[in-house]
């Protein structure tokens, strides 16, 4: 499969969701991105907390809840099954949790509600609209899973876990809570790429732990729904605050109404930001399919 990178200007306006506010106020425009950041913050406060609280221990890569609950990266738990080492038992289980818990919620419902990088690449598509900002390399969102094998490959060659060491999302948390060090790179590149060369570039493009919770969510049961999609007026307000943009194509058309697409993040922004309320959280068997 060939990866290509092309350039392409999109006409983004700068207030996307400013008529649904009008229409609705500004809670109904913005709940879910407020819910969204309370959500992010909590868990980065709880980890933080942990040592006094006891609530969240330990970091997103492992932790246990309450003292009782073991909770594993699965990524991270792939890579280290790929090295040859056999992770304990209790690392298994947390891993088996976490998968199951994202598996029955929405799909990428970690990229959306819980990894603190989200603020810093909503930060960079916010200052492209608030800019005016157009230009825009188009890359594969098939690269993401090319990386993930490469990374489980080459944990396997090498014999240790190699995406520990570029990780942007492991190194904003431990940031958060720890302090930055050389970190701030790892973020500062992703916050450039954003903003100056790809729009929604890492979420959209080049994750491979949202590729990975993309896989785990395939099925999972809440969906974005366009229950009312002959509302739907063509302003393209879903589509420019959408990391994943491509997935609203379809359930606009004829036929199902569901986004199935295992690279929604499950944000709800394009529900925020729709005047005509064509959006909806459904779970998949409760959503209409056909007109």
């Amino acid at each position: 499969m060939t990866l290509k990178a092309k350039k392409t200007v999109r006409h983004a306006p700068k207030d996307a969701g400013k008529e649904a506010a009008k229409k609705f106020g500004w809670w109904r425009a913005n709940r879910f991105l407020f819910l969204r950041r309370i959500s992010q913050l909590s868990v980065v406060g709880l980890f933080m907390a942990g040592p006094s609280w006891g609530i969240l221990q330990g970091n997103l890569s492992s932790s246990e809840f309450l003292g009782v609950v073991p909770m594993s990266d699965p990524l991270l738990l792939m890579q280290t099954i790929m090295t040859g080492f056999w992770p304990e038992t209790t690392a298994i289980l947390g891993g088996v949790l976490v998968a199951v818990l994202y598996a029955v919620t929405g799909p990428r419902a970690f990229c959306g509600w819980v990894c603190p990088l989200g603020m810093v690449t909503d930060l960079a598509a916010w200052l492209r609209r608030k800019t005016g900002i157009r230009f825009s390399y188009q890359w594969s969102p098939v690269i993401r899973y090319w990386l993930l094998l490469a990374i489980l490959v080459g944990s396997a060659i090498s014999g240790s876990v190699l995406w520990t060491w570029l990780d942007p999302v492991a190194a904003l948390h431990r940031g958060l809570i720890f302090g930055m060090g050389a970190g701030w790179i790892l973020i500062v590149s992703v916050f450039l790429i954003d903003l100056l060369l790809v729009e929604h570039g890492w979420c959209g493009h080049l994750c491979p732990l949202g590729a990975t919770y993309g896989v785990i969510g395939r099925y999972s049961m809440m969906r974005v729904v366009a229950v009312r999609r002959e509302d739907c007026h063509d302003c393209m307000d879903c589509f420019n605050v959408c990391p994943e943009p491509k997935i609203l194509r379809q359930p606009l058309k004829q036929g199902d109404r569901r986004v199935m697409s295992q690279d929604c993040t499950s944000c709800g922004r394009c529900i925020d930001v729709c005047s005509e309320k064509v959006f909806e959280f459904r779970t998949r068997t409760g959503a209409k399919h056909e007109e």
